[in-house]
């Protein structure tokens, strides 16, 4: 793993989308252990809270686990990934009913984050 001091992402975003991207071929396969939030600031040359950030977001994403003392670990399966999807969706939804927006302008909105092609 390796940080870019010159990329636009911050470097808990780079850990992040690392893990994912090993999760993601398979190297990094269920159940791998993944080194300590202090081992893997060390070894980066980060401070403890920047690694200890992209964690709780792989693990709010459901694409690792912590197990207590034991550590954290890559998670076995996208359903955590799909239910914290369709929760953020459905508060979506909340807020574009409280914003009075239209369906199609709201659509146009995450088609545009999501970087797909919009309608307009």
């Amino acid at each position: 793993m390796r940080i870019d001091p010159e990329a636009e992402a911050a470097p808990y975003e780079q850990i992040r989308d690392q893990i994912a991207a090993l999760r993601a071929s398979g190297r990094w396969p269920t159940n791998f252990r993944l080194p300590t939030v202090r081992g893997l600031a060390d070894e980066l040359g980060l401070a403890p809270n920047t690694v200890a950030r992209a964690y709780r977001e792989l693990e709010a994403s459901g694409q690792i686990e912590t197990r207590g003392r034991r550590g954290s670990f890559i998670a076995g399966s996208d359903e955590a990934r799909v239910k914290a999807a369709a929760q953020a969706a459905r508060d979506y939804a909340t807020l574009v009913r409280e914003l009075h927006l239209e369906p199609a302008h709201a659509l146009g909105i995450v088609r545009a984050e999501l970087g797909l092609a919009t309608d307009e």
